[in-house]
């Protein structure tokens, strides 16, 4: 059995937010579980290339935008899943931070970082 904590799980800035790791590939169950803070106004060109991803919002709110332009609104209680390695924008409101619980298979190593600063979606 693993119990862990929010104050005792190793915390990642991902590049604009924070990301609580509490479930890594060396807990050995296949499938990462973090709690994710996404910083108010930012917005993230992200895909995750070897991962499939699904995020669970609790609080906060923001959108993830489609290759296509289309805008999903994200509120609390709202998921949505990577389910093709989907290439993405993440973007915060603007008034407070967006709070995600993420999934992410195959797991995550644990100490990945995103590169915002490149012109190409970040992924890993």
């Amino acid at each position: 059995m693993i119990i862990r904590t929010l104050d005792s799980v190793h915390c990642v800035d991902w590049g604009n937010g924070l990301s609580r790791r509490f479930l890594t590939e060396s807990d050995g169950l296949g499938y990462t579980v973090t709690d994710t803070i996404v910083r108010a106004g930012t917005k993230s060109r992200l895909e995750y290339r070897r991962h499939l991803e699904a995020c669970y919002c609790i609080s906060g709110s923001g959108e993830v935008v489609d290759m296509a332009g289309t805008s999903h609104p994200i509120i609390p209680g709202t998921l949505y899943a990577l389910d093709q390695h989907d290439a993405h924008w993440l973007i915060a409101g603007p008034h407070e931070d967006l709070r995600l619980v993420c999934m992410f298979t195959p797991a995550l190593r644990g100490d990945e970082r995103h590169n915002l600063d490149s012109s190409e979606f970040s992924q890993y």
